[in-house]
């Protein structure tokens, strides 16, 4: 019988590349998409073309607002910061990061991956790029892990636990697209952009310039790959 896994696809290059490494793992996958009241809601629609393209054929979108909460650029009336350097970038807690995203992320895959029987989840974070997120650090999934086996009737009363796969974590994002790349990403149905322009017939113009942006470009840049990405500057 083929495992069960879950998988959390957010529309960006990263997620992609997950639901294909767990794919090549052989896991039967369900992947899970949040519409959370985020300004780039067209990573939504993203990940839609990645599950079909990819042959997923349990793919949940869940509804939430965490604009109730706000205190972040991509939930609230906050400016997405544009055209840091990399070493601002990489320091401190950065305004895009969504109070408590992964956790509430994570707690629905916890609930979905119970339902189906699964006992694997992946999620694409990553601890090199926006180093300055908390709930990106091993730490965290270590202890998020823990939690699971101590709050579901699956980890109490199973035979197995529930384990956290982070497959990304210590990849540059070069490295994360040359896997990507290897297991047969399309790229170009991803949307990682904080402040992305409407869709055109070309797709999905990213800004080119808030922090998603500038790693993606040094991404491809540094894989030696061809960026499939429409960029407005």
């Amino acid at each position: 019988m083929t495992a069960k896994a879950v998988i959390l696809l957010s529309g960006g290059l990263d997620s992609a590349t997950v639901l294909a490494i767990a794919q090549a793992e052989g896991f039967d996958v369900c992947a899970l998409t949040f519409r959370y009241g985020q300004r780039h809601d067209v990573e939504v629609e993203a990940a839609g073309r990645i599950a079909a393209g990819a042959g997923v054929t349990h793919h949940v979108t869940v509804d939430m607002d965490l604009r109730t909460f706000g205190a972040s650029a991509l939930t609230g009336d906050i400016e997405v910061p544009k055209d840091r350097s990399e070493a601002a970038i990489g320091t401190g807690i950065p305004i895009t990061y969504v109070p408590a995203r992964n956790t509430i992320f994570l707690a629905y895959a916890l609930a979905q991956a119970e339902v189906s029987g699964a006992f694997d989840i992946f999620i694409g974070v990553n601890a090199l790029d926006y180093s300055g997120y908390p709930d990106c650090r091993p730490a965290y999934i270590a202890a998020f892990q823990a939690m699971a086996n101590l709050a579901t009737r699956a980890g109490v009363e199973g035979e197995r636990k529930t384990a956290i796969h982070t497959p990304l974590i210590d990849l540059t994002k070069a490295l994360i697209i040359r896997k990507g790349l290897e297991l047969g990403v399309d790229f170009a149905l991803t949307v990682s952009c904080y402040d992305p322009g409407p869709p055109t017939d070309d797709g999905i113009p990213h800004c080119g310039r808030c922090d998603a942006c500038i790693l993606r470009r040094k991404g491809f840049a540094g894989a030696g790959a061809r960026d499939p990405t429409l960029y407005a500057a």
